[in-house]
């Protein structure tokens, strides 16, 4: 699991970083996920080591311009360059009516299937790998935030050690590998459990934005590899940050803290802290470090590998 940052900036593009949007690459499946797409989405794909013709699913958070003004104009492209197979879609109510009034009124025609879906709170979508949620969160307009959970797997199977067993080779590696109990020929029972390491826990990726600090960031967050925060304003503007229900680099650490989250990355800055001016962004690494060791600071192209956990590893933290 791969995470790009296609786009950091908050309202409006910087020089240096664009509107919101956040790859998240699956390499084993081939296939590319998108949260969110500000204007220019499809310039940063290019810019960088993505591929748009592994995209297949895109998340929208909410309906506000820097988040879905670059939403159509990726779809075009992946009809005319991208040889896409599929892509589906999700985000609030009105998503879909923005995609069929613009591809009405720009006579737009995609050579490949688009699906929709129209979100509410829980589970969005399920496959043998993932699981897809979303959550409300709190800003001026309907607004979600999403969790991806990986599903947890059972750990490496020792052929080694089948080998040396006599276990003969064939359909019953592959249900031993799926931990199931075996009865061989001879009598033995053997159980999968013997022969695989530690079970592959699940990695687990929160993204959330925009909101003020709430429960439901909290609740998406909860025991996170990495949780994905906006981080609009400094502590020192909270005010700003309640009137425009966006956060500040403190509540996205206490967030975090809250969720017990394994590290935060924060995105989604104003431009305001641009360097040379009263605060500058290094100052809201600081505030939120302060509160939540392990946060990071997004920049745009800034590439992240999400690390697998075990149980044995989980072990070693609990005592």
């Amino acid at each position: 699991m791969q995470i790009t940052f296609l786009g950091t900036s908050s309202g409006v593009p910087t020089r240096s970083r664009n509107v919101s949007s956040v790859a998240l690459r699956l390499p084993q499946r081939a296939e590319l996920w998108l949260f969110d797409c500000g204007e220019g989405t499809q310039h940063q794909i290019l810019r960088s080591e993505l591929k748009i013709s592994q995209l297949s699913r895109i998340f929208i958070t909410h309906m506000h311009g820097d988040h879905i003004f670059g939403l159509m104009g990726l779809l075009a492209t992946c009809g005319l360059a991208g040889n896409v197979q599929r892509i589906d879609i999700y985000g609030p109510p009105g998503l879909n009516e923005y995609i069929q009034a613009a591809s009405r009124y720009s006579h737009t025609h995609f050579s490949y299937p688009i699906k929709v879906h129209a979100i509410r709170p829980g589970v969005i979508y399920e496959d043998n790998d993932f699981t897809v949620s979303c959550g409300n969160l709190h800003h001026r307009i309907t607004a979600f935030g999403y969790r991806v959970a990986e599903k947890d797997r059972t750990g490496r199977f020792d052929i080694e050690k089948a080998k040396a067993l006599q276990i003969p080779s064939g359909p019953i590696y592959g249900q031993l590998k799926r931990g199931e109990t075996v009865t061989l020929e001879d009598g033995r029972v053997i159980h999968g459990a013997q022969l695989c390491g530690p079970t592959e826990i699940g990695r687990k990726i929160a993204y959330c934005t925009d909101t003020v600090f709430c429960d439901g960031a909290v609740e998406l967050a909860k025991d996170a590899d990495l949780l994905i925060h906006e981080a609009t304003f400094s502590h020192q503007d909270a005010d700003m940050a309640f009137q425009r229900l966006h956060s500040t680099s403190t509540m996205a650490a206490q967030t975090a803290l809250a969720a017990g989250a394994h590290r935060l990355i924060m995105t989604h800055f104003s431009p305001r802290y641009a360097p040379g001016n009263n605060l500058e962004l290094k100052d809201l690494l600081q505030e939120a470090r302060a509160i939540f060791k392990s946060t990071d600071m997004a920049y745009d192209f800034m590439i992240h590998e999400v690390p697998r956990r075990r149980e044995v590893e989980l072990t070693k933290v609990s005592v």
